[in-house]
């Protein structure tokens, strides 16, 4: 934070050079020795390169994180100068701008023509009016490809009152990649319309709709897109749904040893209920579709109802529901009952009658997976008793339930091991045992990952519903009760599973502490 507003005052107070910038001749910045989004993320410019010193221009000396980023990327000794923010943000602007569109620049005619029809293929309407803005056009799939190279799973287009802001989703967390001109945004959010096969001149209510791309030599890939009307405009937002992140078995998605030995036993199961809790964006999807794959032969018929439906299985017949039609969850349940299925897989449980029929099915001879959302596997007992399920229902039926997070991975290629003291870590949750030849590894940061993460690893806690459960169940007890008696039984909570991917070495305590607590 900025302590005085006058730069003179502050260069006095800190003892650093004050420098105008409007004296300072642009094209020597050395540009090349800090990325674009350090530039853009910290506000800090690089003026001058002397040997091995650098000298950055900032309006804010306090800011010392990004000046420590800037000195491990480079490797040099980071002096400050201070400018007017007046100043430097406008030419930081400025900077940002011109390099987005020198990027633009890299993306050829042929590619950008491939692409065109490829989007074409999927819609019809996707080329309307291609001829008069074609810079919106080469910008809006610079954005997406960049994004799908990087391996986001979301772009965020968002309007505000002063600037236009787009943002991408890497490994659960969302970065800043652009800030294209506020004049712009009508027609970016236009151009997404068409490609999405939706009406654009409806501004007032929310939209959803589709795509595909197809990049040069690349596979083709889905684009789901929802919009929503916001004070200053409209805010789009597009999922990716790349085949090749999403390409997971049960054995890459991390559960121990002792988890998935249980969860392949209840999933070889002829009837019984599956449930994968977690909030949303906790890989509960992913988890039913990596074991969808592996129950997926020919021997068995496998019927899917979702909203909507992410990824196409090929042997697995999938139903999107469409409340506009009556088509809803319990009506597609239903309907599966007649068809001789073998798997059932339900995309949420929401409401009463979905649980009633999916409990049904898990007591006819089906095996029926499903999700819920709710913060451990314990809690989801109660929360099935909440929505109006006899105990006895939820005691016969339910098999196993599955809680689960998405933790980042540490970048195997920069990760740094770092020292905890004792006490510390024993406050954290590890045992005495454990601490001696314990190794903590942190992020660091390097060109191949994003702050020290690549990827991302899934954290479980595996519930399996055992007679003693039952019990406790059918006489009314507590999410305390179950929870004893669970952690007596050997189930590993969502925090210690954690603590052993620590242990491991695949992430870090940091990312442990974000995501869980005891």
């Amino acid at each position: 934070m900025i302590l005085d507003d006058n730069p003179l005052t502050l260069a006095q107070n800190f003892g650093l050079s004050l420098l105008d910038l409007d004296a300072f001749d642009k094209k020597y910045l050395p540009l090349e020795l800090i990325t674009y989004k350090l530039i853009q993320q910290y506000r800090l410019l690089p003026l001058l390169r002397k040997g091995k010193h650098l000298f950055i221009a900032t309006a804010d000396p306090v800011q010392q994180s990004g000046l420590d980023e800037i000195k491990f990327h480079t490797g040099l000794t980071i002096h400050c100068i201070i400018v007017e923010q007046n100043k430097l943000i406008p030419l930081i602007e400025h900077i940002i701008n011109t390099q987005q569109t020198a990027a633009l620049a890299d993306l050829t005619a042929n590619e950008l023509n491939e692409l065109a029809i490829s989007v074409e293929k999927e819609n019809i309407k996707s080329e309307i009016n291609i001829s008069e803005d074609a810079p919106i056009v080469r910008y809006v799939h610079k954005i997406l490809l960049d994004a799908l190279h990087k391996g986001a799973s979301d772009v965020h287009f968002e309007p505000y009152e002063d600037y236009y802001r787009i943002r991408t989703r890497l490994d659960g967390l969302l970065y800043e990649i652009a800030r294209p001109a506020v004049n712009l945004a009508n027609r970016i959010t236009a151009r997404l319309k068409i490609m999405a096969q939706i009406d654009i001149a409806e501004r007032r209510l929310p939209q959803d709709g589709r795509f595909k791309l197809s990049p040069p030599n690349k596979r083709t890939v889905d684009f789901r897109v929802s919009t929503c009307p916001t004070v200053h405009g409209e805010k789009v937002v597009v999922r990716i749904l790349d085949p090749e992140n999403t390409a997971f078995t049960i054995e890459t998605l991390g559960l121990e040893p002792s988890q998935e030995k249980l969860f392949r036993r209840a999933i070889t199961h002829p009837h019984g209920m599956i449930l994968v809790t977690g909030p949303t964006g906790s890989g509960k999807t992913l988890t039913l579709y990596a074991t969808l794959n592996e129950l997926n032969t020919d021997s068995v018929n496998i019927s899917t109802v979702e909203d909507p439906v992410e990824i196409h299985l090929t042997g697995v017949n999938q139903v999107n529901i469409n409340p506009k039609a009556g088509l809803s969850f319990a009506t597609v349940l239903r309907a599966f009952l007649r068809q001789d299925p073998d798997i059932i897989m339900v995309g949420e449980i929401r409401d009463l009658e979905t649980a009633e029929i999916a409990v049904k099915a898990a007591q006819t001879g089906h095996l029926v997976l499903s999700t819920l959302h709710t913060n451990s596997a314990p809690e989801t007992l109660s929360r099935l008793i909440n929505m109006g399920i006899p105990a006895y229902d939820i005691a016969a039926s339910v098999s196993l339930i599955m809680a689960q997070r998405l933790a980042r991975r540490l970048c195997d290629d920069c990760k740094k091991l770092i020292v905890i003291p004792e006490k510390e870590l024993l406050c954290e949750g590890f045992l005495p045992e454990e601490i001696n030849d314990l190794k903590i590894y942190a992020p660091a940061g390097c060109e191949k990952c994003t702050q020290g993460y690549k990827g991302r690893v899934g954290l479980f806690e595996v519930l399996l519903l055992t007679e003693t459960l039952g019990v406790i169940i059918m006489r009314g007890g507590s999410v305390v009760e179950i929870t004893a008696q669970a952690r007596a039984a050997g189930m590993q909570n969502l925090r210690l599973n954690g603590l052993n991917k620590v242990k491991k070495g695949i992430t870090s305590l940091t990312e442990i502490n974000r995501i869980t607590k005891d």
